[in-house]
């Protein structure tokens, strides 16, 4: 059973990998074969036979059902024809509502479609919607305060699913599909004669309930620790709801290594249903001096087994049903089962159980890094303590010093075991988390949960005080974090390592957690060198690598040469908690070990090119920042070293060259001049191929370089100017560049509706290749001998892109 199991969950992994998905022919074949393996497996009469045959059934198996749930969720897809256009829908509210600052997000449940021009629009059944209270200057409305289960129609205005798609980024395409949303979409104001309105307070169905109850929980705490730094902690660990956790808080929480307990973990719902289950249990053996004599009608065990497990689904439903949660009620509810019908389980048979029931149940969560986290620390929990021997002389220690040796262990266990997963999966490990978790753990899970969870249900005055006291120890423990954190060495960073160094790693891991008596554990240590001793990739001499990164209507693009290290823009600023270097730039300079950038360049202070500035600079060591923007500007006086950009300013690094070729100086004493206008434009060269940088010049601009530069444009890839606006890419200017390839770093379905259409048939016409973000996603360019060119939406293809 566990090698069909564990092959069923490589089966679902592997179906995740793939480009397309397979044809229903095939799926019949897999699944036909896959009952030929059992039937054979059956009929062996030898276990080494029947295990791989077991396990190729549980792979062919995971794979087929994983194929089957992703073609049903995926039957559901908004036309292309709709998107953009202005359709009216009925439902419910059917998630907690998630307010920003410019309006609320939820989703929402499709019941009724209104006729658009006498024809019925077929959309999908569930939205992600956004109700802006300002989209446009000319179409402020007023936001309703929507709650789950209500029924509303809702003018809105659709489009597929799309995210940025970069190396190490997040998936946010295929995060929608494991939600089953296929369309997301924003509300429009008021047309005549439709109208957005509320038509029911509240439609009856189990998932409304829970969501409501979850909102109101949520209001309750929010209302009572009212400007409390600390608040959104709190409802995290009651609701499951971090959004409302701050990213400076989630930097230091990461640093330190405790990200994991603030959510609803397996650790607390495990305690909340010891607690209930002893309550119970102590309750019920006790009624036999009353007159119910509840213990002749069922065994207290059984009572205290059944609480805990009703505890845990209800703190699980409660928290939103993540996999750690998911993962925990599974293993639970198999043991409360196993004591119910008096059966012994096997701890392995359990978690075997719990991971192959979370993949049945969402064959996407292989892709998350928690189920591989989550289900690791216990797997590594159960290698270190089931069936191993006390040490001599522990059956004579106090009860304490006993348990605060075997936690010690734990921790120490965990915290080891689990740093060749999380070098893989992030590219670095925290190095205070062993002391940063022995102080958190028992604070978080056995004082602030229960605290919190109190507090949220108890009446006032004591709901007050539970919550009060609960954020007061969130607060003091977020001080010796910040304490922790702010050590230099507090996270060890490095590449994403190869899977061998991963795998080399693992072994050496394994056999440092030996039973004592293991010979020469220590040796497990040089299996850590590979992942230790490895290096950033970086250009070999004579070569030089540039990635445009994919984040929407914004521009950033990573110049690398053998040594050095350049960053041509930020990205955008996507919200006040949100931009371009943390979203997608950060992400993937920790992943190739990246921790310092020899230099920043800001064209110019829209916010879609310097979003990200900041945000990077907090976060990683920059050599100088080049810009033009105005010299009293937030990113140039938090920049170490500043200069502004002028041409004839020119740099060598490694063999390649780089030299500005506007603004001029004069320009930055005219104030007729829009920020556009005096965008840093660089053209960068190596042996005789060069990319050229302009940024968001315009016709102007253009015509003055064409006049003054003349040759010194001629490039071989060109970033087009201002993202393929109407008002740049002239002709003269693109005669003068002859790019063979241009670049168009633009969002999906942008409001400015850039590459205007006319400017992209323009560089067609010319012979010109064109490449967009919003259909490659990010775009490496290697340049040699010649200039290799890939998409990493080709590179990655998966079968959730481009439908």
């Amino acid at each position: 059973m566990r090698s069909a199991i564990v092959g069923f969950v490589v089966g679902a992994a592997w179906l995740q990998m793939q480009a397309s998905l397979p044809h229903y022919s095939i799926i019949v074949c897999l699944f036909g074969t896959a009952c030929l393996l059992a039937v054979l497996a059956r009929r062996s009469s030898t276990h080494q036979i029947r295990m791989p045959l077991f396990a190729g059934m549980g792979a062919l198996l995971g794979f087929v059902w994983a194929a089957l749930f992703a073609q049903y969720y995926l039957a559901a897809e908004l036309p292309k024809n709709l998107e953009g256009r202005d359709i009216t829908v009925v439902g419910t509210i059917d998630s907690m509502p998630a307010y920003f600052e410019r309006g609320v997000r939820f989703n929402f449940a499709v019941e009724k479609v209104l006729p658009v021009e006498g024809v019925t629009p077929v959309i999908p059944s569930r939205l992600a919607l956004s109700w802006y209270s300002a989209f446009h200057a000319d179409e402020v409305q007023e936001l309703a305060d929507v709650q789950p289960g209500e029924r509303w129609q809702f003018n809105v205005r659709l489009r597929r699913p799309h995210g940025n798609a970069n190396p190490h980024g997040f998936d946010y395409e295929m995060w929608l599909l494991e939600q089953n949303i296929r369309a997301t979409g924003y509300i429009r104001p008021d047309q005549a004669g439709l109208k957005n309105v509320r038509l029911d307070n509240f439609v009856f169905s189990f998932n409304n309930v829970v969501e409501r109850c979850r909102s109101r929980l949520r209001e309750r705490v929010q209302n009572i620790l009212r400007d409390k730094p600390y608040a959104g902690v709190i409802v995290a660990l009651v609701v499951g709801d971090q959004r409302a956790i701050s990213q400076t808080d989630w930097t230091v929480f990461n640093r330190t290594g405790i990200s994991h307990l603030i959510s609803i973990s397996g650790l607390h719902i495990t305690m909340v249903a010891a607690l209930f289950s002893g309550l119970i249990f102590a309750l019920w053996r006790r009624s036999f001096f009353t007159t119910a004599r509840l213990p002749l009608i069922l065994p207290a065990q059984k009572a205290a087994a059944l609480a805990g497990m009703l505890a845990a689904t209800v703190y699980v439903l409660l928290a939103g049903s993540g996999v750690p949660a998911q993962r925990t009620l599974i293993m639970l509810t198999v043991v409360a089962l196993a004591l119910w019908c008096g059966r012994i389980t096997s701890v392995s048979h359990v978690l075997c159980l719990a991971l192959g029931l979370v993949v049945l149940f969402d064959p996407w969560a292989v892709l998350g890094p928690g189920f591989w986290l989550s289900f690791a620390a216990v797997a590594v929990i159960l290698y270190v303590s089931v069936g191993r021997a006390a040490a001599n002389g522990d059956a004579e220690q106090p009860r304490w010093r006993a348990a605060l040796k075997s936690a010690t262990l734990t921790q120490y266990a965990v915290t080891l075991g689990l740093v060749p997963l999380t070098v893989l999966l992030f590219g670095q490990a925290s190095l205070v988390s062993p002391l940063a978790n022995a102080v958190a753990i028992p604070l978080v899970s056995f004082l602030v949960t229960p605290l919190a969870l109190l507090g949220s249900v108890l009446p006032s005055p004591l709901s007050l005080w539970f919550l009060g006291f609960a954020h007061f120890l969130v607060a003091e423990l977020a001080q010796v974090l910040n304490w922790l954190s702010g050590f230099p060495l507090a996270v060890w960073t490095m590449p994403i390592p190869d899977w061998w160094m991963f795998a080399l790693a693992l072994i050496g891991t394994i056999w440092m957690l030996a039973p004592r008596g293991w010979p020469a554990r220590y040796l497990g240590l040089f299996a850590w060198l590979p992942l230790v001793l490895n290096t950033p990739a970086h250009p070999r001499a004579g070569e030089m690598w540039v990635t445009a990164f994919d984040v929407g209507q914004g521009m950033a693009l990573l110049i690398e040469t053998e040594k050095h290290r350049f960053l041509y823009d930020t990205g955008p600023t996507y919200s006040p908690e949100s931009d371009g270097g943390k979203r997608v730039i950060l992400p993937y300079l920790h992943a190739r070990g990246i921790n310092k950038l020899d230099g920043i360049m800001i064209t110019h202070s829209d916010t879609d090119h310097a979003g990200g500035a900041l945000s990077i600079m907090k976060e990683i060591k920059v050599g100088r920042v080049s810009s033009s923007l105005p010299l009293d500007h937030p990113i140039v006086r938090a920049a170490p070293l500043h200069e502004r950009c002028s041409a004839g300013q020119s740099w060598h690094w490694d063999g390649v060259d780089f030299a500005l070729l506007h603004p001029t100086v004069a320009s930055y004493d005219s104030e007729k001049w829009k920020p556009n206008a005096r965008s840093c434009t660089l053209k960068v060269t190596l042996s005789g191929l060069a990319i050229l940088l302009p940024g968001d010049i315009e016709a102007v601009q253009e015509a003055e370089l064409t006049a003054g530069k003349g040759a010194e444009l001629a490039a071989n890839v060109l970033l087009a100017p201002h993202h393929g606006s109407g008002t740049s890419s002239t002709l003269p200017f693109l005669q003068a560049v002859q790019p063979q390839l241009a670049l168009f770093q633009v969002g999906y379905r942008n409001r400015y509706r850039h590459p205007k259409q006319e400017v992209f048939e323009r560089y067609g016409e010319l012979g010109i290749g064109r490449l967009r973000s919003d259909e490659a996603g990010a775009i490496s360019l290697r340049f040699g001998s010649a200039i290799g060119v890939s998409e990493y939406r080709r590179e990655h293809a998966r079968y959730w892109y481009g439908r």
